[in-house]
C-alpha cells in the first residue's frame, strides 16, 4: 500500500485511508466506511466531501430500495473516478502450466491480456522473461511507455519475509528466487508478488461472490490445489504467508505420486491432470489438452467428477470446522467450469462437517470464474499506484 509522507496532516492521512477504502472495494456506502475504517461518522463525511471536491470520487444513489424491507430511499454509493492518461496497472498469473497477464485501466478493468501455455513449475527463469515480455508487449500495443504497478501471482508458497520462493517440493526450479525483484529488474517498475490462491480469494472479495461475505474460504482447483482465506473482509495469510497450501495434504489409502515426492496428495487424485487422465481412459479419442475442460457431457464424466468433488469436500470439511466461514467458494480451471465437482464437494462437506457449520455454510463456483486470480491482481495493482 503507498504511504503518505512524513509531512501530510492527519487530516490528509485519514482522506488517504478513505480513498483506499473506496478504491479497494470498488463501490461503498458511507455508513460502509464507518464500519471498515474505525472513523466516526463525522471525519469520514468530512473526507468524502474533499474527495469530491476534488473530482476524485463521485457518488451516487443505489439501485433498489433500503436495507431491510427492500423499500425506502436507496443509499448513496461511492465509486473512484478513472483517472484518464495515467499508465495502466499491469497484472501477471503464473500457473503450473501457463502464464495470463493483462493491462487494466486506473480502476482495475482488463484493457488488454495475453496468455501462453509453458511449464511454469521446472523452468521458472523462462517464465519470468516470458512475462517479461509479455508485458512489453502488451504495454507497447496500448501506447503506454510505462506501467503504474505490477502485481503477480505464484502457485507456491511465498515467504513474507524475504520474498523468496522456500519450497524445494511445490516449485522445483523457483527455489530461492525472488519473483518480485526478479520481475522488477526487467519491468523496470515496482512489482508486489503474491500466492495465486490469495489473489484469488481477493478477485472474489472484491469483484466476485465474495463481495457478500466477510469470511470464506477460497480454493483454486487447477492442475494444483492451494486456498486462500478471508477473514474479516481480510486476506489471512499466515505468519510466513503460507495459509492455504492444502493441494499436499495426504490422503489414506492412496499411493499416487506427487511432484512434492510424497504419495497419496490431495492434488494427485483431484487436479485437471488427474480428472483428464481418467476422463481420457473412460472415453477413448477425447483429448483433454494443456486448458482442461470437460468435453463430454455424460453420467460417466459426472460421475468422476462428482467423486473428485467428493475427495476434495472430505478434506475441506476439517478446514470448514477449523475456520467456521460463511462461505466456501470454488475457483480455478475445474471449479470455475463444472457442476459436477461443486455438487459433489457440497455432499461431502454435509457430511463431514459439523452439523450447525454445514447448515450456516453456502458453497458455490467463483463468481469470476477462472479469472478471479488475474482480476484480482488487477485490482490490488490499483492499489498500489501512489495518488
Amino acid at each position: 500500500m503507498p504511504q503518505t509522507s512524513a509531512g501530510s496532516s492527519p487530516r490528509d492521512r485519514t482522506r488517504e485511508d478513505v480513498f483506499r477504502h473506496i478504491q479497494s472495494a470498488g463501490h461503498l456506502t458511507r455508513a460502509r466506511i464507518v464500519a471498515l475504517s474505525g472513523l466516526s461518522r463525522s471525519t469520514v463525511n468530512h473526507a468524502v466531501t474533499r474527495l469530491l471536491a476534488d473530482e476524485r470520487v463521485t457518488e451516487t444513489q443505489a439501485e433498489g430500495g433500503g436495507p431491510g424491507s427492500g423499500s425506502g430511499r436507496p443509499a448513496a454509493v461511492l465509486r473512484v473516478v478513472p483517472r484518464h492518461g495515467e499508465a495502466p496497472v499491469a497484472a501477471i498469473d503464473f500457473g503450473h502450466n501457463h502464464i495470463n497477464v493483462a493491462l487494466g485501466d486506473s480502476l482495475g478493468r482488463p484493457v488488454a491480456e495475453d496468455r501462453v501455455e509453458l511449464d511454469v513449475d521446472l523452468r521458472a527463469v523462462e517464465a519470468i522473461d516470458r512475462a517479461a515480455g509479455m508485458l512489453d508487449g502488451l504495454r507497447g500495443s496500448f501506447g503506454s511507455d510505462r506501467l503504474g504497478a505490477v502485481v503477480a501471482g505464484v502457485p507456491g508458497p511465498l515467504d513474507t519475509g524475504s520474498g523468496l520462493v522456500r519450497s524445494p517440493t511445490i516449485l522445483s526450479s523457483w527455489v530461492g528466487l525472488a519473483p518480485r525483484k526478479e520481475l522488477e529488474e526487467r519491468l523496470g517498475v515496482p512489482v508486489h508478488a503474491e500466492n495465486d490462491a490469495l489473489l484469488g480469494a481477493y478477485g472474489e472479495l472484491h469483484l466476485g461472490v465474495g463481495r457478500r461475505y466477510r469470511d470464506f474460504l477460497y480454493v483454486k482447483v487447477s492442475h494444483g490445489i492451494g486456498a486462500g482465506i478471508v477473514v474479516g473482509g481480510v486476506p489471512y495469510r499466515g505468519s510466513q504467508g503460507y495459509a492455504g497450501e492444502i493441494g499436499h495434504t495426504q490422503l489414506p489409502g492412496h499411493t499416487e505420486m506427487c511432484r512434492c515426492g510424497n504419495r497419496g496428495c490431495l492434488e494427485t487424485v483431484v487436479s485437471v491432470s488427474a480428472l483428464a487422465a481418467q476422463i481420457a481412459h473412460t472415453h477413448p479419442g477425447v483429448v483433454t489438452g494443456p486448458r482442461f475442460l470437460p468435453q463430454v457431457d455424460d453420467p460417466v464424466t459426472d460421475r468422476i467428477l462428482d467423486g473428485a468433488g467428493r475427495t476434495l469436500g472430505g478434506v475441506l470439511a476439517a478446514f470448514c470446522n477449523l475456520l467456521n466461514p460463511s462461505a466456501l467458494i470454488v475457483g480455478g480451471e475445474l471449479g470455475a467450469s463444472t457442476g459436477a465437482l461443486v455438487e459433489g464437494i457440497t455432499t461431502a462437506i454435509r457430511q463431514h462437517a459439523q452439523p450447525a457449520i454445514a447448515t450456516g455454510l453456502e458453497i458455490l463456483p467463483a463468481g469470476l470464474g477462472a479469472r478471479a486470480e488475474l482480476l484480482g491482481a488487477l485490482r490490488l495493482a490499483t492499489t498500489l499506484v501512489p495518488h
